[in-house]
């Protein structure tokens, strides 16, 4: 099939290792210091950039676990960085110290993301399952400042942190991120112990409100909601209802007809042992890069084009008006209801079409 552009990836996620110095609530790969540290060795790595290289020129996120833990990230990060890619690393921080960041400079990082899940150690230690932690990740920053490497802040909420995104919003600018992202917590490896710390649809819906708010009133800092598709359904709503000319940033990321969920569309994820999936929170397998090349299953997986038919997705998001804005993250259906085709379970959002049939 030819390359469609609403289909080309643009950005690719690498787990490089299964292992972590942190024990995160969250993890979506349950990484530990005793995880796998990965079955790429470093010249199957740079086979691998070789492969993706030669089809698209995606942003890669060096990932882990916790990447700085792998011995030759950054011989890694280099091959990566001559072929023409943008490599990026994401990281929690603790590890950063001047010689990474020189590292980081020498191998054109260009840039890094950091994770913060609370406003104060308490609540982001509480988190991460390691006092320090907060500490840690604060220090790491004042390296990357130190020397001049841009990063971004991505806060992750669950019921037990969600009364504090306005004071993490506000220490993000304060520590001079260029993005802040807000993770809406999809319940996948160690995630899947916390399932009824999940944010309920209602309170979702008001967080989604105020970042639309926090937006259009701070524009000069990029801000993005992530895993959060019906976020493109509120923004439209509330532009609509307020009279609003909206043109945000981030809607020109747009991907498959929508600007929503794009798991599978623009986006994928590697993990340690070459599995490739639609995102870092849906834990199937599309195929796998040692036995198949990036190209044949981008275009050919049965999983990626059913995820990229708008027409099969059931529920409410099937009959949605919104849908080719929106479509409801996947992998939390998959989470859910184990159905990644069935209705965003964190969306009370009634279509109407529904409205109109009296549904």
């Amino acid at each position: 099939m030819d390359k469609e552009e609403i289909f080309v990836p643009k950005w690719l996620a690498w787990e490089t290792t299964g292992r972590c110095n942190l024990n995160c609530v969250h993890c979506r790969c349950d990484a530990s210091m005793e995880a796998g540290q990965g079955d790429f060795t470093t010249v199957e790595a740079k086979a691998l950039i070789d492969d993706i290289s030669s089809y698209a020129k995606p942003v890669i996120v060096l990932s882990g676990g916790e990447p700085l833990l792998r011995p030759d990230l950054f011989e890694i990060a280099a091959y990566g960085s001559e072929k023409g890619l943008r490599m990026c690393i994401a990281t929690n921080g603790t590890l950063i110290n001047d010689e990474i960041c020189e590292k980081m400079k020498a191998t054109n990082i260009r840039l890094v993301s950091l994770s913060i899940d609370g406003s104060t150690a308490e609540i982001h230690d509480d988190f991460r399952k390691q006092k320090g932690a907060f500490a840690g990740t604060i220090r790491g920053i004042e390296y990357l400042k130190k020397h001049s490497i841009p990063f971004l802040i991505n806060s992750s909420f669950t019921k037990r942190n969600q009364d504090d995104v306005k004071n993490i919003y506000k220490l993000s600018k304060e520590l001079g991120a260029t993005a802040w992202y807000m993770f809406m917590i999809v319940p996948t490896g160690r995630g899947e112990d916390i399932m009824n710390e999940l944010i309920s649809a209602e309170d979702y819906e008001e967080m989604l409100e105020w970042h639309f708010d926090q937006e259009l009133a701070e524009p000069e800092m990029l801000m993005r909601p992530t895993c959060a598709p019906h976020y493109y359904r509120i923004s439209l709503q509330k532009a609509k209802a307020e009279g609003i000319d909206y043109e945000r940033r981030s809607l020109t990321f747009s991907t498959g007809g929508g600007k929503g969920c794009i798991a599978g569309q623009t986006i994928a994820l590697i993990t340690q042992h070459g599995d490739l999936q639609p995102c870092s929170y849906f834990p199937e397998s599309a195929g796998n890069l040692k036995k198949e090349s990036f190209k044949e299953i981008w275009e050919n997986s049965k999983l990626f084009k059913s995820l990229r038919d708008f027409e099969s997705y059931k529920g409410r998001c099937g009959v949605c008006e919104y849908l080719n804005v929106c479509g409801g993250c996947r992998a939390r259906a998959d989470a859910v209801y184990g159905d990644y085709l069935a209705e965003e379970p964190f969306c009370n959002y009634v279509p109407y079409k529904m409205r109109k049939s009296g549904v």
